[in-house]
């Protein structure tokens, strides 16, 4: 039977990919990729000469009805993005999705992701978290941070470079400046950075210091603040 392997690839460190992933890659019939130049590197690195097809946020509602009927036709077929796991704020869910409603089978690989080892470095409670991805950039944002404000778990965010300090300084409204933060740039390469403490600290940090490359910021839960235990009695009862 035929399958869609959905396929992680190294997020900086090209020694993160793993040797199970080069195997499908080198068995599968066709390789969606993201971006077939930035693969292409990376599949010539491995020297992988499977056949390359794009697939991304601009085609694929348009590509998956055809992809169907390729995988049913006998076809296996893996899915890549340009970095990390597919499906992940990346093209994938769409495909995934058409997959199962039409009985194709589906396997998803373990491999790299950005957001499990930021969040497991930035020493913030990690037994319960979300993952927001990238916020909206206009309509719906205020109403998002609003409901964040409230969250209690850890928050694990993406965040675009040139948007950073403006996305920590709308923290400090939503959050206040003293909630705990750690935000993690360029995570397995060469220039990995991991800058923790308040959000007024980080802040000031990278108004320094321009920030580049990928980022993960994750975000410590508000506070839960624990109610004072009643006495069962009360000062009346204790008046003779």
């Amino acid at each position: 039977m035929s399958k869609l392997y959905i396929v992680p690839t190294p997020i900086g460190n090209l020694e993160d990919m793993t040797f199970r992933a080069i195997r499908i890659l080198k068995e599968v019939d066709l390789i969606l990729a993201e971006d077939t130049r930035t693969s292409g590197k990376l599949l010539k690195h491995f020297e992988i000469g499977t056949h390359m097809y794009s697939h991304h946020m601009h085609n694929e509602h348009k590509t998956v009805e055809n992809l169907i009927s390729r995988l049913k036709a006998g076809e296996n077929i893996a899915l890549i993005s340009d970095a990390g796991t597919p499906a992940i704020s990346d093209p994938g869910f769409l495909l995934t999705r058409a997959c199962i409603e039409n009985g194709v089978e589906v396997e998803c690989l373990p491999g790299a992701t950005a957001f499990v080892p930021a969040l497991v470095n930035s020493g913030l409670p990690n037994d319960k978290f979300i993952f927001e991805g990238f916020l909206p950039d206009k309509k719906g944002k205020q109403t998002r941070y609003l409901a964040l404000a409230e969250e209690t778990r850890t928050m694990i965010l993406y965040v675009s470079p040139h948007k950073l300090v403006k996305t920590l300084a709308e923290f400090i409204t939503y959050f206040g400046e003293d909630r705990q933060i750690s935000v993690s740039r360029e995570l397995s390469k060469l220039h990995e950075e991991n800058v923790r403490g308040t959000v007024r600290e980080v802040l000031t940090h990278f108004e320094k210091t321009a920030p580049r490359g990928e980022i993960v910021v994750v975000v410590g839960g508000k506070p839960i603040v624990k109610e004072a235990k009643k006495s069962k009695f009360s000062k009346d009862d204790n008046k003779e």
